[in-house]
């Protein structure tokens, strides 16, 4: 970044006719506003004059190449490899919910030396690792959180959980708090607002609190008449809807679990989690409409021979015909509830770490690993948002995800327990028509994942639409780019991205950013309130907190809502064998390598295993390996790496291959990509195959292991042969 930064002209020289060849309207009154934002910020530095132009001179109308020309101008000869894209202001920030928080309490929490909300904001960071009693009862007491009994205390040291046992004693129930109104809220508010695509000029539909709870009741008494043993396990596989969301509430209000399964996954991964979680009946629907197709769903279902299905029409009451003998219709099922009560039902109240959702995540053995949520990692998810995402009740939040990923319970709860509501779009994000949809809806907190935000840029489907009452986005799932997500920034009137990077074993995130901190793009400001980490040396030490440095990352065990079992595997073995100890404690493995800068930001450097991130989902190299080394008979072996783009930006699927025999020509290599891509659709149809790279032979360690890092890192720092 900082090399780049040197390469743009200052914004000192940058001149009316710059202006004008970049593509501004009005170049001499932009001129003057620059002008003005030199004066206006010049005791502030770089980023006070940054801040006075992205508050006022840059707005959406104008061409994003004025935009980054201005930014780079800001930075230009900065050392500094993160410098700020947004910074708090400190007004807004005392409106946050920590910077409410602290205003009030600030002194008590904190001591004698507390100053405002930004200046102390790493002290309270600090205050949240040291005194979790407090810091936890505090966030409790601030999201309206009910026990139906209270734990005898907040933590306690146990040898039979990592780090310590939380609420020990704890009874409640995650949805059944989603479905009450929180204080300075009533059920006649909205819970959920939403849209089908294609009907992007009619009215908006919404889910009011009391809505949603009858909603939830109804299908909680119609799995009751199923028959199913209490903590059944009961699979999901279907687009994020408000169905979707209200059959998600009803299993875990009902003292069922939840077994998320995306709706992208194809029949074998299906058949895969089905299995492993132990399933008794999955909802899904019959189809998935997007972009004016119908994408077969039931059918993919059958095929993974699962258990009883409910199939839910996707349009509307259609009957659906041709279902298995053992399945019902959404309308049967229903029809199944006693309707003389049916929206009355009495949450079945869990000890704290009983199982509300099973998740999946692949680890290096090809086998995707299923990591448990209890009735705690749902306020672990809407901590995170409470106080990193800032968001409040009566807030609008939108994030396109599927409840087969962490993402999509988690803005369950994140919305719901914060008094927030939900916005769906029915239909595909990277359109005109979603973007209509965070205008109308007047959406207050935008989540996104990186391969999005570079559809909207390409694309320009944003333009022309009202994005101003956007507060924050935030950013997950895979590695963002600068340049995106200063566009991204700008269609907003500049409002900061909060990246959130975590996994579905931490039920959140464990470094972040906040809107009491100078936010830089691409990067992280701090980790998690509740979470220390570390990053290890090359002889696996930790290296000294708050110093510059890059290696693998690790966590302090202590960490609230972090999983503590497996389904299919060894919990210690995957996150603690073999890691060191820090302050008595030893370490959790994460898996990420992570960079500290001389500026204090983070920034994420890929999986430090032999996983990968494609679009957002993790996915083991072997998977890919399998299914590719069998795709022809002359190859030999192959390597599958995710390759960071130049630029930045989310990991592109290079496959290595070693032939048998000679190398064949380059088109063989083209039919051998499209044959790749063509195989890797039976593992997930999102996978795409970015380039194919021939080598003689595989780096491998003594013990035989192929060094898939040896391979990355050659081929991002090299442009080989490829096709």
């Amino acid at each position: 970044m900082a090399a780049a930064l040197v390469a743009h002209k200052p914004l000192a020289a940058i001149t009316a006719d710059d202006l004008a060849a970049a593509g501004a309207a009005d170049a001499a009154a932009l001129h003057s506003a620059v002008r003005s934002a030199l004066g206006a910020g010049a005791g502030g530095g770089p980023a006070a004059v940054w801040a006075e132009l992205s508050r006022g001179a840059l707005r959406t109308e104008v061409p994003f190449a004025v935009h980054r020309m201005l930014y780079y101008g800001c930075y230009a000869g900065s050392p500094s490899t993160a410098p700020p894209a947004w910074s708090p202001d400190p007004e807004e920030a005392a409106l946050t919910n920590v910077g409410r928080v602290l205003e009030a309490r600030g002194r008590d929490l904190i001591g004698e030396a507390y100053k405002d909300p930004v200046t102390s904001f790493r002290d309270f960071h600090r205050f949240s690792n040291e005194n979790p009693e407090a810091y936890w009862k505090m966030v409790f007491e601030e999201m309206g959180i009910a026990f139906s009994v209270e734990p005898s205390c907040i933590l306690r040291d146990s040898d039979g959980y990592p780090g310590g046992e939380w609420l020990p004693g704890a009874v409640l129930n995650a949805a059944a708090n989603c479905l009450t109104a929180k204080p300075g809220k009533n059920s006649g508010d909205v819970a959920i607002v939403w849209r089908d695509e294609g009907k992007d000029s009619e009215p908006l539909n919404f889910v009011t609190l009391e809505e949603l709870r009858k909603k939830v009741c109804l299908v909680a008494n119609a799995l009751d008449a199923l028959g199913l043993a209490k903590g059944s396990a009961i699979a999901i596989d279907m687009p994020m809807n408000v169905n979707a969301v209200v059959i998600y509430l009803a299993i875990v209000l009902a003292g069922c679990i939840v077994v998320s399964i995306a709706d992208s996954f194809a029949a074998p991964a299906i058949s895969t989690r089905l299995k492993i979680s132990e399933a008794k009946a999955i909802f899904t629907q019959d189809c998935i409409l997007r972009d004016d197709k119908e994408l077969p769903l039931y059918s993919r279902v059958v095929e993974a021979k699962a258990p009883m299905a409910i199939v839910i029409p996707a349009r509307g009451s259609t009957p659906i015909k041709g279902l298995r003998a053992d399945d019902l219709s959404w309308q049967d099922f229903l029809g199944k509830a006693d309707h003389t009560k049916a929206d009355i039902y009495t949450a079945v109240e869990q000890p704290a770490y009983q199982f509300s959702n099973i998740l999946f995540s692949s680890g290096t053995t090809g086998e995707p690993k299923a990591i448990p949520w209890t009735h705690l990692t749902p306020l672990k998810a809407a901590a995170d948002g409470w106080c990193h995402m800032d968001i409040r009740r009566g807030d609008v939040v939108a994030w396109p995800t599927n409840l087969g990923w962490m993402m999509g319970p988690w803005l369950v709860y994140a919305s719901l327990l914060n008094g927030a509501s939900m916005a769906l779009y029915n239909g595909s994000p990277n359109s005109s028509g979603f973007a209509k949809f965070v205008q109308d809806a007047k959406v207050t907190m935008l989540g996104v994942v990186p391969s999005i935000v570079r559809t909207w840029k390409n694309t320009d489907c944003t333009a022309g639409f009202d994005w101003s009452t956007i507060r924050c986005f935030s950013s997950t799932g895979e590695a963002s780019s600068v340049e995106d997500y200063l566009w991204l920034m700008g269609r907003a009137c500049y409002k900061p991205v909060i990246e959130y990077c975590g996994g579905t074993e931490i039920g959140g995130g464990f470094v972040t950013g906040s809107l009491l901190q100078p936010q830089a793009l691409s990067a992280f400001s701090t980790p998690a309130m509740g979470c220390n980490m570390f990053i290890l040396d090359s002889n696996g030490n930790p290296l000294p907190q708050d110093s510059a440095g890059i290696g693998e990352l690790a966590l302090d065990p202590t960490l609230f809502g972090s999983s503590t079992t497996l389904l299919n595997a060894d919990h210690h073995e995957v996150y603690f064998s073999g890691m060191p100890q820090c302050n008595g404690k030893v370490l959790r493995r994460h898996g990420d390598e992570f960079e500290r800068t001389a500026d204090g930001y983070y920034r994420a450097h890929g999986r430090a295993d032999d996983t990968m991130n494609l679009g957002g989902i993790k996915v083991s190299s072997i998977e890919i390996e399998r299914i590719c080394n069998r795709v022809n008979d002359a190859i030999l072996e192959t390597a599958a790496i995710g390759v960071p783009p130049v630029g930045g930006g989310p990991e592109q699927l290079t496959i290595a291959v070693v032939f048998k025999d000679q190398s064949p020509q380059a088109e063989d290599l083209n039919q051998l990509k499209l044959m790749f891509n063509s195989a890797l659709k039976r593992l997930n149809p999102l996978f795409k195959v970015s380039s194919v790279i021939v080598v003689p032979s595989l780096p491998r360690t003594a013990s035989n292991k192929v060094m898939r890092r040896v391979l990355r890192k050659e081929f991002t720092q090299a442009k080989p042969s490829k096709i």
